[in-house]
């Protein structure tokens, strides 16, 4: 090999570099958790994907989202809940009340939780305080 050809080859081969490592990152993943079912929530669901593509993110472009449902069966939520911590979601929005959101707390220490709740999330045990909630 010539070293005009050399040179040709790694020139396009650092050029191309930053291209090939950016296809193979992969896009954020939300986990989204709740104890019902999804065709009882269409008008949510279709909300939080608008609020998400108001702040920049769109649902299979640049974000991706794993839903875990509990089919109004309370008890699996702990396990959904785990799946989506093995899954390494970069966070969990829960929804449907406190069950879902002391599911997503009790299986991770490190994965952010986002939670919707009509209680105190401190008297709850969901956070130390409202000034400093500490935690995920």
């Amino acid at each position: 090999m010539k070293r005009r050809e050399f040179i040709t080859l790694i020139g396009g081969a650092a050029a191309a570099w930053p291209l090939a490592a950016r296809a193979q990152q992969a896009m954020p993943v939300i986990g989204f958790l709740d104890p019902r079912s999804p065709h009882t929530l269409a008008d949510q669901l279709r909300a939080f994907r608008q609020g998400l593509k108001d702040t920049g993110y769109v649902e299979g472009e640049n974000v991706s989202i794993e839903y875990r449902w509990a089919e109004g069966e309370y008890q699996r939520l702990p396990a959904r809940a785990a799946e989506l911590v093995r899954r390494r979601v970069a966070v969990i929005a829960t929804n449907g009340g406190p069950a879902s959101a002391l599911a997503a707390k009790g299986a991770t220490a490190t994965t952010p939780i986002v939670f919707i709740v009509g209680e105190d999330p401190v008297r709850l045990g969901l956070v130390s305080s409202l000034g400093r909630p500490g935690g995920t």
